[in-house]
């Protein structure tokens, strides 16, 4: 069977015909599309579809219906790595502090302008929790007072924000709850706008990874989407450090996105343009690092609210690309528009999931972790 023919008989189990009227069937532009996904799996789909080679209108509809079609299963060859990859990474830390930080410049450190355009008006870089509203900024505010309420969060507590961004959780926490905050990451252009938008409060932002952190306990300790970061061969030295770092009556929540399986890997194009070393955590990888370092208080899981997210940063891009195209390339824009889409298609597929996990150092009842 040629390329072609074997592509088409995949994409119609899911529903996509070549060059349809559905909106999510795809436009062929360069007949090498087929080889070049049969060759490279889901580097291929994305690499052709950044290099223009094929369109679609609904390209987020599109991801959906090969989500939930399970191709990958059905192309298996393609897209499983080999035993000798798999082995090789038991020889080296991948997540380690040098490469994290050239992993967070590679993607924070694109532009302030594009994700201040992008994002809400807090800039808050995560998921937004959609209760009752269709507003992306009510929709974030909503998920940060959420976060504060779980770690019940008082006036003077200090807090620890693992992962911080350009600061929005922390100037809430600050602004709302009268909280003292400290922020880590590894990206230089967020810590300096960061602090502009954060200045007159009781908000520090350190250049730090989270392994760095010595001599300090908190009250409280947050990291919303950070852990992807982390790696799996880190997980527990991840969780040791935030046990480290935490009052004994103190209060932890991670906010992550989650994945169905355990794995070591994860998407190969996402990995090479978007996340270098990025790799979704499981259930039984978070649940294996909390052993003997924390009590599960409450574990949230509100995925789909991450689709919603993900087409509203979309709409946000497309609306105002022209402020920002100066910048960028045409291809930059085809790659940021499948990764917006191709991600919002995951979660509705439920491939990705999002949680908020809550956790304590001793078996009290804290029942602010369950609002």
């Amino acid at each position: 069977m040629d390329a072609k023919k074997a592509v088409e008989e995949l994409l119609k189990s899911a529903d996509v015909t070549i060059n349809g009227e559905k909106p999510w069937d795809i436009k062929v532009n360069n007949e090498d599309f087929y080889s070049r996904v049969l060759t490279d799996g889901s580097l291929g789909l994305g690499e052709s579809y950044m290099d223009k080679w094929w369109d679609c209108k609904n390209l987020d509809q599109f991801i959906f219906k090969i989500l939930r079609a399970d191709l990958e299963t059905k192309y298996n060859s393609q897209i499983v790595m080999t035993a000798a990859k798999e082995k090789l990474k038991h020889f080296f830390n991948p997540q380690n502090i040098a490469n994290c930080k050239k992993d967070i410049h590679h993607h924070y450190d694109i532009g302030n302008n594009l994700f201040e355009h992008m994002l809400d008006k807090r800039m808050v870089y995560t998921c937004g929790y959609w209760k009752d509203t269709e507003n992306l900024d009510v929709a974030q505010e909503q998920k940060l007072d959420l976060v504060c309420k779980k770690i019940g969060l008082k006036p003077g507590m200090t807090l620890l924000d693992v992962g911080c961004g350009w600061g929005s959780f922390m100037k809430y926490a600050a602004e709302k709850y009268g909280a003292i905050c400290t922020g880590v990451t590894l990206s230089e252009e967020q810590i300096k706008l960061g602090e502009k938008r954060c200045e007159g409060l009781p908000v520090t932002f350190l250049y730090k990874d989270y392994r760095e952190m010595e001599g300090q306990q908190f009250d409280r300790i947050i990291s919303l989407g950070m852990f992807e970061h982390v790696g799996p061969q880190n997980y527990k030295t991840y969780m040791k450090k935030m046990n480290e770092l935490l009052k004994d009556d103190g209060i932890f929540l991670l906010h992550t996105i989650g994945g169905l399986q355990t794995t070591n890997d994860s998407d190969k194009w996402i990995r090479k343009y978007i996340f270098p070393h990025g790799t979704i955590p499981s259930i039984k990888g978070i649940g294996e690092a909390m052993e003997g370092n924390f009590y599960m208080e409450d574990w949230h899981d509100f995925g789909p609210y991450y689709d919603k997210t993900l087409m509203a940063w979309y709409d946000n891009f497309e609306a105002t690309w022209d402020l920002v195209k100066d910048k960028y390339d045409e291809r930059f824009k085809r790659m940021w528009e499948y990764y917006l889409l191709a991600c919002a298609g995951a979660f509705r597929a439920r491939d990705l999931a999002l949680w908020q996990i809550v956790m304590t150092k001793k078996r009290e009842i804290k029942p602010e972790c369950r609002i």
